[in-house]
């Protein structure tokens, strides 16, 4: 079971924003390219992790899962103020926390970045990520 400030759910979320904003990719076809396992391993180790530069690990993930180029420029795209990769993964990690129960919680982080909220969280040209926690979940 996670706790309420699980600092390993929040690297690995910002992990995977960053890398999907660096591989132009989705972030459901980031964690699908990545799989569970990859996931797994970066949640366990990340307090190993995150002693590199964020950028480091996300271009040595991006190597080893072979993650190709896309076209989903949603930074590009933004009409507006770009938020911070740092704080879409705290998005992600507080929705995760909240729609875990007693789910695994590799899977529900599998689940929510599949999902139609992270479709939703990545178009900075709303202001879905903006809204509150129990909105965000409602809308899982």
């Amino acid at each position: 079971m996670t706790t309420k400030h699980d600092s390993a759910l929040f690297f690995t979320c910002v992990l995977i924003e960053l890398i999907g904003r660096l591989t132009l990719q989705e972030r459901s076809a980031v964690v699908t390219i990545m799989g569970r396992d990859t996931i797994s391993h970066i949640y366990s180790h990340a307090d190993i992790l995150h002693c590199e530069p964020i950028e480091a690990t996300a271009h040595e993930y991006i190597r080893r899962c072979a993650i190709p180029k896309g076209s989903f420029d949603n930074v590009a795209a933004c009409r507006c103020d770009v938020p911070d990769y740092w704080d879409i993964g705290e998005v992600y990690q507080r929705l995760i926390l909240d729609v875990q129960g007693d789910s695994d919680i590799i899977d529900t982080l599998v689940t929510v970045f599949r999902s139609r909220s992270s479709k939703e969280i990545s178009n900075f040209n709303s202001d879905f990520y903006y809204q509150s926690r129990d909105y965000i979940a409602a809308h899982m």
